[in-house]
């Protein structure tokens, strides 16, 4: 009969199971008919680790884990790969997305690069390594909406890991708000004496009343910016006063200028022009110098253009209300929300309609918005007296609805009582 394995304590091996020279315990297993290893210094949990050597799981812990990995059907090769190689692979099966997602997504995998959790198998990620992660992004001064944002990409990636039988659990599978606050400005709406003040100021103001017409047509469309300056002629439907919606323009130092799609496919859209915005885009078109100077990407006649000749993009509005703001506050007791950019427009067009009853569904609509959600949490402003008005209104309906009745049961009283005097009338 074959001897039994035996380690330097003299205990029993199992099959499988080995000891080395040096001490070390191996467990040799087979995946696909290759051999694969396990090592551990110590043989069970009770076992004391080697002086100079890292602790970690005895082999039979590792072997039952191992085990348990293999009845739920888990990769245990798949599970050791790193962080960085697992959010790459979810990567590569998403090659084609906009210039931003592709800035973003290599700006991470710069910070994961740089950050210890980057060559972490993924096997070992917990949840607290990740809120660890989070907090580490908010000393580096990283922005609060693009942690949460790397956060949900990060979460894409692991959940991935789990649809492949990598892993069990997602750890980043939290609430953001858990572990850091939300310190982002928020952007506020223009009230109706803000909004009279500043277009006043920019028309009487020798420097910026250039710049009326614009401003004015950027709160009277609720256009996002980029696609605000890719507006050309063929957009603008005079006859059915529509703008049509279909492209953005925008510029980086890496392309230049260059037509993009919509943000999301609802931002294909047609946007109806108010009685405002017909008149200064007539007169913007009929006072026009020359439309085909400038050609980008197969687009010309852009309606909005710089000194230059030149289309203007989303920096050349944040520069140009940066310095307005500035200015109007220098000149105003009662000063704008220090966060006043072009998209307080665009804000302040939502929660006014929304304010005057509009229906989310079609307001949704006008702003391009993916769901409906984005549009009544991000955009919707409600005041004190939005809902003063709204209770009002209710309570109107209410009290008519009550009258109504009232008069109807009435009448309908009357006319039974009648009913009923009618045979004794006939008798008499």
């Amino acid at each position: 009969m074959r001897e039994k394995r035996r380690d330097n304590k003299n205990r029993i091996l199992h099959n499988g199971e080995s000891q080395r020279k040096d001490g070390r315990y191996v467990y040799k297993y087979y995946i696909m008919n290759e051999p694969k290893y396990l090592y551990s210094w110590t043989l069970v949990p009770t076992d004391k680790t080697p002086r100079g050597k890292r602790k970690g799981l005895s082999l039979r812990e590792k072997e039952e884990k191992l085990q348990k990995d293999l009845f739920d059907g888990i990769d245990t090769i798949g599970k050791k790969i790193s962080v960085c190689k697992l959010y790459e692979k979810k990567n590569n099966q998403r090659p084609n997305v906009k210039d931003n997602t592709k800035k973003g997504r290599k700006r991470l995998m710069r910070f994961l690069e740089e950050d210890k959790i980057g060559i972490c198998p993924i096997e070992n990620v917990k949840m607290s390594d990740a809120k660890e992660l989070i907090l580490r992004m908010k000393e580096k001064g990283i922005a609060y909406q693009t942690i949460k944002n790397d956060k949900r990409s990060l979460y894409a990636a692991f959940k991935m890991a789990i649809k492949d039988d990598y892993i069990r659990k997602n750890p980043f599978d939290f609430n953001i708000d858990e572990v850091i606050d939300n310190d982002t400005e928020p952007t506020i709406p223009l009230t109706l004496e803000q909004e009279e003040s500043l277009y006043s100021f920019i028309k009487n103001d020798k420097s910026f009343s250039k710049h009326y017409d614009d401003i004015i047509l950027i709160r009277e469309t609720g256009l996002r910016i980029s696609e605000f300056c890719g507006l050309i002629d063929s957009d603008l439907d005079f006859e059915n006063r529509l703008i049509n919606i279909d492209h953005q323009l925008l510029r980086n130092s890496e392309r230049g200028y260059y037509i993009d799609e919509t943000k999301t496919d609802s931002g294909t859209r047609k946007v109806p022009m108010s009685e405002k915005a017909y008149e200064i885009f007539k007169h913007i078109v009929d006072n026009r110098k020359s439309t085909d100077t400038i050609v980008i990407d197969g687009y010309s006649g852009f309606l909005f253009l710089n000194r230059n000749g030149k289309p203007r993009v989303n920096m050349d509005y944040d520069y140009i209300f940066s310095r307005i703001v500035k200015k109007y506050n220098n000149c105003h007791e009662e000063k704008l929300p220090k966060k006043t950019t072009p998209h307080t427009l665009r804000h302040t067009f939502c929660t006014n309609w929304a304010n005057d009853g509009m229906n989310p569904r079609t307001l949704q609509y006008i702003m391009g918005h993916k769901n409906i959600e984005m549009t009544l949490k991000y955009y919707t402003h409600p005041t004190y007296m939005s809902a003063k008005e709204e209770m009002e209104r209710i309570n109107k309906q209410k009290q008519f609805y009550y009258q109504f009745t009232t008069i109807e049961s009435e009448n309908i009283r009357n006319y039974n009582n009648l009913c009923e005097l009618l045979p004794k009338i006939k008798m008499s």
